[in-house]
């Protein structure tokens, strides 16, 4: 019983967040326009209704009365247009819906982290107690008959069976464990009563409070009994479009008396049985016009295919999900293992060609297998890049500027896990375009050529191995020299040091480094690009930041598109094999001992491209015994991250694979592997195993402990 709690709760919350979403959305394109449409109306008032429903069945009553109010708010637009709402009084409406996302959205988080709701809503619902009244031109006595307004509307609907008014019956069976089914049939009722529809009454009664009548609902649906085939027709379109309804019965009931005149036509021959035994006539006689009716859309058009669409789908916990590429993960390493067995060294040739040729076929399924998993795990980055329009939104009423911001790529898919965790990096990096970036005043956005308006580029693009998200201001940029004081002031940097442009931005990824010079409500605290290139490193990611003073900046980071598998080149050190991330390979090369360069702290450098870079020989970071103890024996892999790039020197290239990600056990944490450079491991086809590099953390890392 709990877990179903738990499933019920965790849908619960996936639907309302997914509804404030798209509300959110409506109404950023609503305040541009400076209106509401129609069809926004409403959305909106649906989305109201549902968050209602949905918060009264999980029992969370503030946030119902707080839906209640909103949706009879837009009940009042919906009827009269959005011309009942001054434009003078419109940016208020805006703010004031605004103010309720933000309401749903911090109540919900209290749910997910088990937090009491806040009852303390009197404030705010007298704000919007007070807008209807604005709109409505009722006086503050009329308020409390706005209030009851709900209850009267209730009253339209009776919770009696069938009668001479009521002869038009529609049976509506709802899905097969779709569960709760006695509030999902009190939901539909209410919907079907906001369509202004006549008086009716359905059954059975006590739909709101009663769950033992799930069970009976599940088997025979519930019934609604209407005045007139107009009403019907109206309910129709109405709980056809419900996602939980299967289908349902026309049920004309005849009309009182041809009931009467099949009575006694029944009870004339029953007279000569009456003696043995007596059974009353029925008082009424159903004829039920179609056993099973299809959906109609709103047109009255039959959909068949509309059911099968909605069946398409389901919701997987990302536990499932987890354990699936857990499981895939090893297959991929068992099959590795079979088709690398030492047992078939010295097999008949004609048996070894057909176990190639099976062993391509698994291959090839377990290619196809690891592909689909991967790819349920894939989500959109919309769902991301579309709440940064909000940041931009607030950020510029507070700060007082105005900016646009442009998403591309938005349908670019990522793991979810990854997903997750490039929100947060985003949104610091959107706050520092509009805190840092975008001018204070439209005089010297103009002065300096520009648009009044400043704009942010927020744009995702996938490359086969990786995902390179991109967010870009054409404001100020980064004055480099105010950077480099500031460094130096915090002994982050020497004065006798030459750094490049590269080198100068990273300091601002450091924690606590900060630009303002006072702490305000966005920035000055030196707490932001530093959890920027924590939490995107943390996925295997890498940041890069590139800045034109006067002209803007862009802030680049390189996302992997799942953390469990990669891409990786082997690479061998003596009896050791390391597997180094493919994405931060630049270029393998050979080189003589001439091409290396020693700088006076004993320290090997290597010229290319035009620069100098740090030489990283791993088997003297490990202490391990080389077969390649000489530059020219051995090969040089040229590696970069987001804030170093060094070449490491290696034995050999053993080629490139697809490894499954091992973390290493918790108890090597107490021999400081974190600060060795290694980040996981891997098992290889031979049964081997092989550590991963973190090749972002080895150039400074103190490897030479003991035990290596």
């Amino acid at each position: 019983m709990e877990n179903n709690s738990d499933s019920v709760l965790e849908m619960y919350l996936y639907e309302t967040n997914t509804l404030l979403e798209q509300l959110d959305n409506i109404m950023l394109s609503a305040e541009q326009a400076d209106t509401l449409s129609e069809d926004d109306v409403n959305e909106i008032f649906r989305i109201m209704h549902t968050l209602k429903g949905s918060a009264a069945m999980m029992e969370f009553e503030p946030l119902m009365t707080i839906a209640h109010r909103i949706e009879d708010l837009f009940y009042l637009i919906r009827e009269n247009t959005m011309e009942v709402v001054p434009e003078q009084d419109r940016p208020q409406l805006f703010d004031l819906l605004f103010k309720s996302i933000d309401y749903f959205r911090n109540e919900v988080s209290k749910i997910e982290n088990g937090e009491p709701l806040s009852n303390n809503i009197d404030n705010f619902l007298n704000a919007i107690n007070m807008f209807i009244n604005k709109i409505n031109g009722e006086t503050a006595e009329a308020q409390g008959q706005a209030q009851t307004q709900p209850a009267q509307a209730a009253s339209a609907v009776k919770t009696s069976g069938a009668d001479a008014n009521h002869r038009y019956s529609l049976r509506v069976f709802l899905d097969a464990g779709c569960g709760m089914e006695n509030l999902r049939a009190f939901m539909a009722v209410n919907d079907v009563k906001d369509q202004c529809i006549h008086e009716f009454t359905y059954e059975p009664e006590g739909l709101e409070t009663d769950s033992s009548l799930s069970e009976s609902i599940s088997e025979n649906g519930f019934v609604m009994h209407f005045s007139s085939d107009d009403d019907r027709k109206q309910a129709i379109q109405v709980v056809g479009g419900l996602g939980f309804v299967k289908t349902y019965q026309e049920i004309d009931e005849e009309p009182p008396q041809e009931a009467a005149a099949q009575a006694e036509a029944v009870s004339e021959p029953s007279k000569v049985a009456e003696s043995t035994e007596k059974e009353p006539a029925p008082a009424v006689k159903r004829k039920v016009e179609s056993a099973e009716t299809t959906k109609t859309d709103a047109s009255g058009t039959q959909n068949p295919a509309h059911h099968q669409i909605k069946q398409s789908l389901i919701s997987v916990n990302l536990s499932k999900l987890d354990q699936l590429m857990a499981v895939v993960g090893e297959i991929v390493i068992t099959e590795a293992m079979v088709t690398a067995s030492p047992d078939l060294k010295g097999m008949d040739a004609a048996k070894l060609d057909n176990f190639n040729k099976s062993a391509r076929q698994l291959r090839k399924l377990t290619d196809e297998l690891q592909d689909i998993s991967m790819s349920l795990r894939m989500v959109p980055v919309s769902g991301t890049f579309q709440k940064m329009r909000r940041i931009v939104r607030d950020m510029g009423q507070k700060l007082g500027r105005r900016a646009n911001l442009t998403i591309i790529g938005e349908d670019t898919e990522i793991d979810k896990t990854i997903v997750d965790a490039i929100s947060d990096p985003i949104m610091h990096i959107v706050r520092n375009s509009m805190d840092h970036g975008i001018e204070p005043d439209e005089e010297t956005r103009i002065a300096a050529g520009k648009n009044p308006e400043g704009e942010i580029i927020l744009s995702a693009q996938n490359t086969g191995s990786e995902v390179i998200i991109r967010i870009e201001d054409d404001g100020a940029g980064v004055d480099s020299d105010a950077v480099l004081r500031k460094a130096i002031k915090q002994g982050l940097a020497s004065p006798d040091v030459d750094y490049s442009q590269r080198e100068i931005l990273n300091f601002l990824m450091m924690p606590g480094f900060s630009t303002n010079t006072e702490v305000t409500e966005f920035s000055g605290r030196g707490v932001g690009m530093d959890v920027v290139k924590k939490n995107i490193e943390s996925v295997a990611g890498t940041v890069l930041m590139t800045s034109e003073f006067g002209k803007g900046t862009c802030t680049t980071l390189k996302i992997p598109l799942t953390t469990a598998i990669m891409d990786g080149m082997e690479v061998a050190v003596g009896d050791s094999i390391f597997t180094i991330p493919l994405q931060t390979i630049r270029q393998s090369f050979n080189a003589s001992e001439s091409d290396i360069i020693h700088d006076a702290m004993q320290g090997e450098m290597i010229g290319k491209m035009d620069n100098f870079y740090p030489v990283v020989r791993l088997h003297e970071l490990y202490g391990l015994e080389p077969r390649a103890r000489k530059t020219d024996d051995g090969i040089f892999v040229w590696v970069e991250t987001s804030e170093s790039s060094y070449c490491l020197f290696v034995d050999e290239l053993l080629g490139e694979q697809q490894v499954v990600i091992k973390p290493l056990p918790t108890y090597l944490n107490s021999f400081g592997i974190k600060e060795a450079g290694i980040v996981g491991c891997t098992i290889l086809g031979d049964g081997n195993i092989s550590l991963i590099l973190d090749v972002a953390s080895l150039l400074t890392s103190n490897a030479g402990f003991a035990g290596y």
